[in-house]
């Protein structure tokens, strides 16, 4: 048997929650899911709601408040396999795009870019939803570069927007796919099955576009 790979996982959260998608991906590692070892958890808050959840679930906590420095993601990341964004709302530079992966709460790419996170996300999508130029919002993967949201797309799953919805079922149901999917896509780049070159996205193999 090989090494056990590792990946850290950088999430924002806030000052009294977040981080789901952390404890959920710490779950899936626990249970044999994701064929991995969660090393540790970066957060720019320092007692915030995901260092509440790493403290519970015995994974190592780092504090990265800002500046957000190439040398000091590198520093972070150094040893480590595979880096997951979920829900780290700061812009990554410095770091290998063949192994940093973030997960969007939207349709990409127009739902990304700058500011484009979390509760602005739904809200913008209910929005193009009314005006009857959506149907679906997503739960969207990509390699990251040094742009916000721009990298290869190598996972996109449908969610379909009700006219019920607000921000809020909308959120609920398209984190209920984050979490059923994260891990299992992110095995899929931990075995090289989905890859790019980091360079040309015309490289990109293995994407899962539904």
């Amino acid at each position: 048997m090989g090494k056990m790979k590792k990946i850290i996982i950088f999430a924002s959260g806030t000052k009294d929650g977040g981080g789901s998608g952390f404890e959920n991906m710490v779950k899936a590692s626990q249970s044999g899911l994701l064929n991995a070892e969660i090393s540790a958890v970066v957060s720019n808050h320092k007692n915030g709601g995901v260092r509440e959840k790493a403290d519970r679930l015995g994974i190592k906590f780092i504090h990265f408040p800002k500046p957000w420095t190439a040398e000091k993601y590198q520093e972070i990341t150094k040893g480590t396999d595979l880096v997951c964004l979920s829900g780290w709302l700061k812009l990554v530079t410095g770091l290998d795009p063949q192994k940093t992966i973030n997960i969007h709460p939207g349709p990409l790419p127009k739902f990304g870019g700058a500011g484009m996170y979390g509760h602005y996300v739904h809200e913008a999508v209910i929005k193009a939803y009314k005006n009857e130029d959506i149907s679906h919002s997503a739960v969207s993967m990509h390699f990251v570069t040094e742009e916000y949201d721009r990298g290869p797309l190598f996972f996109s799953q449908k969610v379909k927007i009700l006219p019920t919805d607000t921000i809020e079922t909308l959120a609920k149901r398209v984190n209920e796919v984050e979490h059923r999917w994260q891990p299992i896509i992110t095995e899929k780049v931990l075995t090289g099955e989905i890859s790019w070159d980091g360079k040309n996205p015309k490289s990109l193999t293995g994407e899962i576009l539904n």
